[in-house]
């Protein structure tokens, strides 16, 4: 694979400020795959000037043009989603089916969401005798992490662009190869140069330089909570919009009277999907107390099917395996019972974590109040729904949730949780539903018609 050795800036690839690289690892061998510019805060500023020369045409173009220029860009990913998928393999270690399916088939369905809201969304509207203008906000920093590295870029950077904002964008410095991609497939669809650029480099240098810039408009960030602090400070300061999607640790409900061999069978791939590498996976599974024995013994027997190296990659760095790993020892020491995996690393090479299931986990334990971002699965028992409730709203996050039971049962349930979004007895994706948390899971919601609206602002003409 080919990997670019400048940042994409003002519409064509030019070298970086200085000479200093950031090697692209294999997290499955352990090898080099690539080496890619580490860019400063020059690097940074060079970007947000071209897209802010960029963004007064843009911001003007017809809405109806910017939806052709966002089907076009889907339609360049659609095409190249063979390539898409071999990159996320080699540098995130996504098995192949996931990469082709998830990683690089979701992306061309939110990019094309896009295209069609751009051309159908009501950016001008009449209120009583005011016209009411919703208007693009400007230059956007889109800092994105590496578990999902296509799909976290096209859902800030496709709304961002339907609405008149023009981006610059500083991905995961572990999955930069598919950030290269996007940037030529924005190149291939024929975007106007400087509507988005594309800076390479660490999170503390390149990302801090772009929250920080004092002429982008906003922040859009997804990543750990403690880095979304820093980031939501800093744009506070400086009276700055921030879009701000972060940790998780999502609880999967299961009521009595649901299907609980699916709920289990479902929840366990829930997790071990991407390796656990999901800010919404369903890492505590709440069973009712009489059903806890056999809903142990169904995911110890799901898990099994997860062997790393086949079907359960690996995760992205050495960093995240020992941190991982700690949090399984902790578990341990704190008293829940390993059911299946444990710290061991299942294979020589690559940075794996056995697929792990604890029982006997209490509310209170490590392991069920922070976010492991691991193959790791905590079952806790509950007495009533209210118990129920109490533990699955009883962390500061509140990003994502899961609840099985007869369907008006499950429904009520669902009201009364604190996070943003639940699955019903295992409802499918909706790339149109809005997507963020409740309490330390974030700030602004992606995806839709509630994505594209925190690209703008609001402005109305009273008569």
């Amino acid at each position: 694979m080919k990997a670019h050795d400048g940042m994409y800036i003002g519409g064509t690839w030019g070298p970086a400020a200085t000479a200093d690289t950031i090697a692209v690892v294999n997290p499955a061998d352990e090898q080099v795959l690539a080496h890619v510019p580490a860019g400063t805060a020059d690097d940074v500023d060079a970007a947000v000037r071209a897209a802010r020369a960029a963004f007064p045409g843009w911001a003007a173009t017809p809405p109806a043009d910017r939806a052709a220029r966002l089907a076009t860009l889907r339609d360049v990913l659609a095409a190249r989603q063979g390539e898409i998928a071999e990159t996320v393999t080699a540098e995130l270690g996504a098995p192949p089916k996931l990469a082709g399916t998830v990683h690089a088939g979701l992306p061309v369905l939110v990019a094309g969401s896009y295209a069609e809201l751009a051309a159908t969304y009501a950016f001008e509207e009449k209120v009583g005798n005011s016209t009411v203008l919703h208007e693009p906000i400007g230059v956007v920093g889109a800092i994105t992490p590496w578990n999902y590295p296509l799909h976290q870029i096209v859902a800030k950077v496709a709304p961002a662009l339907a609405a008149g904002c023009t981006v610059v964008l500083k991905p995961a410095e572990d999955t930069p190869l598919t950030a290269q991609l996007f940037a030529e497939a924005v190149d291939e669809a024929g975007l106007p140069a400087g509507v988005f650029n594309l800076v390479t480099g660490l999170g503390p240098v390149a990302g801090q330089a772009l929250a920080e810039h004092p002429d982008v408009d906003l922040v859009s960030f997804t990543g750990s909570t403690a880095v979304g602090r820093r980031i939501g400070a800093t744009a506070g300061g400086a009276v700055k919009r921030v879009a701000l999607e972060l940790g998780g640790k999502s609880a999967n409900v299961i009521l009595p009277g649901a299907d609980l061999a699916r709920a289990v069978a479902v929840g366990i791939a829930n997790v071990m999907s991407n390796s656990g590498q999901t800010c919404s996976a369903w890492t505590r599974m709440l069973v009712h107390t009489d059903q806890y024995d056999e809903a142990v013994a169904l995911a110890a027997e799901a898990v099994a099917k997860y062997t790393p190296g086949d079907r359960l990659g690996p995760l992205v760095n050495a960093r995240q395996q020992q941190r991982v790993r700690g949090y399984i020892e902790q578990g341990v020491a704190e008293g829940a019972r390993l059911v299946a995996g444990g710290p061991e690393a299942p294979r020589e090479t690559g940075y794996y974590v056995a697929p792990t299931v604890f029982a006997d986990v209490t509310a209170e334990m490590t392991i069920a109040q922070e976010e492991i971002f691991g193959p790791v699965v905590s079952i806790l028992r509950y007495e009533d729904e209210d118990d129920a409730l109490r533990i699955a709203n009883g962390t500061v996050y509140g990003l994502a949730g899961a609840v099985w039971g007869p369907q008006d049962e499950a429904v009520a349930f669902a009201r009364r949780m604190d996070t943003g979004q639940v699955d019903i007895n295992g409802g499918r994706f909706n790339p149109l539903a809005p997507f963020g948390g409740y309490k330390q899971s974030g700030v602004g919601r992606e995806l839709g018609s509630h994505g594209l609206a925190e690209y703008l602002h609001t402005k109305s003409l009273q008569f």
